[in-house]
């Protein structure tokens, strides 16, 4: 959108649904296509934690995320769309409020120039790690819905706000809107039968083993089990998470959950950088790059990349 000849950031959520790909044509398989999944831009993480700076800043993070976009816009056929999956900022709306809203506005600034469809999901740092209700309305009236589903070329999108599953102590009716909601898109995958249904969220139901303990990088075992059991049931084979700062991942039964690192500050021995990929007819597929070493064209025919 423009205003006084300056493009401004738009929300492209309403009422639960996704704008840009919200018509009946979206619902039928028309080929194989690609989408590009990040997380974790979270400006301010690099200088607050993995630097320990007393006053940190995020220009680390703009240059980032510029980068991100960059490499995306080069690729060619385009993606259909970039999805972030959560901790788009690293301030936390109660107490930060005022720092948040400067990140606010220099994420933004960047993913202007973004020329493919952006899906935000939402993450701790987005609402909080005890959410509210307030906190959860700041971040709709930024960045949109919080738990949304799509169709795009005959694939069935969800997106979900996993902190309703960490702590949901003071939201309460907003987590069981979100459950009711989800049950009623299970049910539509069970009987509209699409050609796949993936799972877009932030914090991984696991970092590499349904039977792992609980940590603070995965959620707690206790829903774990019955939450993969449902999505599973309903015929879901792919979850895309983020909120580890590394790239991990496994199977629950043959559903993948694929967990990719940052854009923003790296835990591990990542490189920053995103996933492409790959929503073939019998499958989906999916290889991480590093920022400045993305492929600029996708073959969709033989599965290969060229620079």
């Amino acid at each position: 959108m423009e205003k006084s000849g300056r493009k401004e950031f738009v929300i492209t959520t309403n009422d639960r649904h996704y704008l840009p790909f919200h018509n009946p044509q979206q619902r039928t398989w028309d080929g194989p296509f690609y989408f590009i999944q990040a997380a974790d831009t979270q400006l301010g993480f690099q200088e607050r934690c993995v630097e320990g700076r007393k006053d940190p800043g995020w220009t680390k993070e703009v240059e980032w995320t510029r980068q991100m976009v960059k490499d995306i816009n080069k690729i060619k056929p385009r993606p259909k769309f970039l999805v972030i999956c959560g901790d788009l900022l690293d301030a936390y709306p109660e107490t930060l409020a005022t720092t948040r809203l400067l990140q606010e506005e220099d994420l933004k600034k960047e993913l202007l120039s973004l020329e493919i469809p952006l899906v935000c999901v939402c993450g701790n740092h987005d609402v909080g790690d005890i959410p509210t209700p307030s906190t959860v309305a700041s971040y709709r009236a930024s960045f949109g819905d919080d738990f949304f589903s799509f169709w795009c070329g005959g694939v069935f999108f969800l997106v979900v706000n996993s902190q309703y599953y960490q702590d949901s102590t003071k939201v309460e009716i907003l987590a069981a809107e979100q459950e009711a909601w989800l049950e009623h898109q299970l049910e539509q995958v069970v009987h509209q039968k699409p050609k796949h249904c993936v799972v877009f969220q932030h914090i991984p139901y696991f970092i590499s083993s349904p039977e792992e303990d609980d940590e603070y990088f995965n959620l707690p075992k206790q829903l774990r089990d019955n939450l993969l059991s449902r999505l599973y049931k309903a015929g879901v084979r792919y979850i895309f998470c983020g909120h580890y700062h590394r790239n991990a991942g496994g199977q629950y039964l043959d559903m993948e959950e694929v967990v990719t690192s940052a854009v923003g500050a790296q835990l591990g021995p990542d490189t920053n950088g995103f996933r492409i990929v790959k929503v073939l007819h019998d499958k989906v597929e999916h290889t991480y790059y590093a920022l400045g070493n993305a492929p600029t064209h996708i073959d969709l025919t033989q599965g290969t990349e060229n620079n």
